[in-house]
């Protein structure tokens, strides 16, 4: 015996409805609009007529998708394509009436135009009306339980809409056990508003009177929400977050739907939210395009960048993924991280080395990915000036490693993740990943001549936010033992960004990639575009007065002195190096410039006995002849041949 599932038995019953309000509209109007002898011959043709027009009226709903959207969500959407549907049937009433029907069979009209009309209202009313006080009691229902539960009342910063999509989410139950009961804004002419019945108190300037006056009250706020509007710049949220600080009450700002994995959630407020310009804009709907339904490598993805990456291809729809980290707790932490997502990807970690050829190889062939994003390297400068052998190791073999096990694994693109020290680099970090985008540009070339075969691209990018490693936490930390923060120079400059931000701009400059495969608009490298560039010394000044000290007064700021392997000022593309726009919001791109793969496995071999050796000089004898623009520190370079570059046509042309 057959048996309808629940969502089944809903959407039948919706169906049944429907018709059956159809049938009640026409009597209904019939009953309205005429009596005596008049209503009773149209009564005893109705049975002959109705059938036909409600079957009818069926196939108009479906064709407007009356039957898939559920009633409690119902919406102004919803309501337009009912009055589309109705509309519809009104006409075809019309054509029927007027035109084929009555006037030949019956000698007067059947329905006539005041009996169309008032079908035309009444039939929008029977099939609206249900849906949206069916969305009213499940809203009321939904709202009085969740106001019964909630225990902390919150005091909301920002605009409207902001301000009401998080009314929403409280009313809907879906933030916890917060009620919205008061709302502070950036503007004057909000005052004395009200939004979805929780009041305007006052500006955010007056936070510290609102919050003492709801004391008084005996109904303290127990949350903070800060709403995107409450973070921009004309909000001046430096000065009423050092004013929140000394109410000590935990404030959060929402989580948006384009940053996080589930849609709007809260998520701790940190002092990098405010450091940086407004985020670039992220076309969700391109990333999951690309990242829907693949297989996808990680390595590193233990790491800052690598673990976010991880994040982000889950949250934009990859069907599977493989972190590879060589660090056993960073792999346990991403994946534990992945798993309380609850979303449908399938996760797998893998213990290994990309410098470890013999693992990497049979490690990517036998999971077959479709996508790499190789993230693991070694970045600190003054660690990889000390241990420069290291570094060689990771970034330019374990690079090349990568990049040979997804070529052979067939995958359709390679992403590595550069830096923009790697541009005319004075540092052992800059020229190892500048030489690993070399060998990356040549294999790409390589297919570029026969048009097929993996991708090869690199991304550059510069300081992110809260990384680790990053100056910011460094800060942080400095900050809370009461100083001195320690800046290397009063002019040192860099460019900063939000590892959300810097991580998405990733993925979307890789889906950039498989659609520019021509050899002559091929691009190799791509560069985010960071904003403007942040003194250090500033940087670290406004985090003392956003921890609610006065620099120089209660924190000193000590200067250091520069590090070997730093420069000043960070670039994003070297002189000689063609740039070309990608049409994508956030991402440049610059053409290939490289060594063909001859001279390149020539290089490689040289630095595989300079290795051996420990032979320091060796190394960056080499690394000066592969890359014309790093300039060691030592005397007695060899000279630059620029005969050893080459574009992607004359590679072609050697092989």
């Amino acid at each position: 015996m057959l048996t309808l599932s629940k969502q089944s038995a809903k959407k039948l019953a919706v169906i049944v409805h429907d018709l059956a309000m159809t049938a009640l509209a026409i009597v209904f109007v019939f009953a309205v609009r005429f009596e005596g002898w008049l209503f009773e011959e149209r009564m005893r043709q109705l049975p002959t007529i109705l059938p036909f027009f409600v079957a009818y009226a069926g196939a108009v709903y479906w064709f407007f998708q009356l039957y898939r959207s559920k009633w409690r969500f119902a919406s102004l959407p919803d309501l337009s394509n009912i009055v589309r549907a109705v509309t519809v049937l009104t006409l075809t009433l019309l054509v029927v009436d007027y035109v084929l029907v009555a006037p030949n069979l019956y000698g007067y009209f059947f329905f006539g135009k005041i009996t169309i009309v008032l079908y035309w209202l009444v039939q929008i009313a029977l099939l609206g009306g249900p849906r949206l006080a069916y969305r009213y009691f499940r809203y009321s229902r939904t709202k009085h339980q969740a106001a019964r539960e909630a225990t902390l009342p919150a005091l909301l910063l920002g605009r409207g809409v902001d301000i009401e999509m998080v009314i929403r989410a409280m009313e809907s139950g879906t933030m916890g056990k917060m009620r919205p009961a008061g709302i502070l804004s950036p503007r004057s002419d909000d005052l004395g508003q009200s939004i979805r019945g929780v009041p305007v108190l006052g500006l955010l300037s007056q936070m510290e009177i609102v919050a003492a006056d709801a004391s008084e009250r005996g109904e303290p706020f127990r949350r903070i929400v800060a709403t995107p509007s409450a973070l921009a710049p004309e909000a001046e949220p430096d000065k009423w977050l050092a004013k929140t600080r000394k109410l000590a009450i935990p404030i959060s700002r929402l989580d948006t739907l384009g940053e996080s994995v589930r849609g709007n959630e809260l998520a701790p407020l940190e002092i990098e939210d405010l450091l940086v310009r407004p985020s670039i804009k992220i076309d969700r709907e391109r990333l999951e395009g690309f990242l829907k339904g693949k297989r996808v490598i990680v390595t590193g993805g233990g790491g800052s960048i690598g673990s976010e990456i991880c994040l982000r291809c889950a949250a934009f729809g990859a069907t599977e993924l493989l972190v590879v980290e060589n660090s056993e707790p960073a792999l346990f932490h991403v994946t534990e991280a992945l798993a309380v997502q609850d979303l449908p990807i399938r996760v797998t970690g893998a213990l290994a080395d990309v410098r470890d050829e013999a693992r990497i190889g049979p490690l990517f062939k036998a999971f077959a990915p479709d996508i790499v994003i190789h993230a693991a390297a070694l970045k600190h400068v003054p660690y990889l000036e000390a241990d420069w052998g290291e570094g060689i190791k990771t970034n330019i073999f374990g690079s090349v490693a990568a990049i040979e096990a997804t070529i052979a694994a067939g995958a359709g693109i390679f992403v590595m993740i550069s830096t923009d020290k790697a541009i005319e680099p004075v540092s052992m970090l800059g020229a190892t990943k500048r030489f690993a985008e070399m060998y990356a540009q040549a294999r790409d070339a390589e297919f570029a001549a026969g048009n097929r075969g993996t991708r090869l691209v690199a991304v550059r990018f510069g300081n992110v936010l809260g990384s680790v490693g990053s100056v910011v936490p460094k800060f942080k930390a400095q900050i809370e033992r009461g100083g001195p923060v320690t800046v290397t120079s009063p002019d040192m400059i860099r460019y900063f960004m939000t590892i959300r931000e810097a991580c998405d701009l990733v993925l979307t400059a890789a889906s950039h990639a498989p659609e520019h495969e021509a050899q002559d608009e091929r691009a190799a490298v791509y560069v985010l575009k960071m904003g403007q560039p942040l003194k250090i010394i500033d940087l670290a000044e406004r985090m003392i007065r956003l921890a609610g000290y006065e620099p120089g007064v209660d924190i000193e700021v000590a200067i250091t002195g520069v590090r070997p392997g730093e420069r000043l000022n960070e670039i994003l593309f070297a002189k000689d190096e063609p740039m070309a726009e990608t049409g994508l919001d956030g991402v440049m791109a610059a053409k290939p410039i490289f060594a063909g793969r001859a001279r390149l496995q020539s290089w490689l071999g040289e630095l595989e006995r300079a290795l051996a050796a420990q032979d320091r000089l060796g190394a960056e004898a080499v690394l000066e002849a592969a890359i014309p623009d790093f300039s060691r520190r030592q005397s007695g370079s060899p000279p630059i041949v620029p005969e050893q570059l080459s574009s992607p046509q004359a590679v072609a042309s050697q092989r």
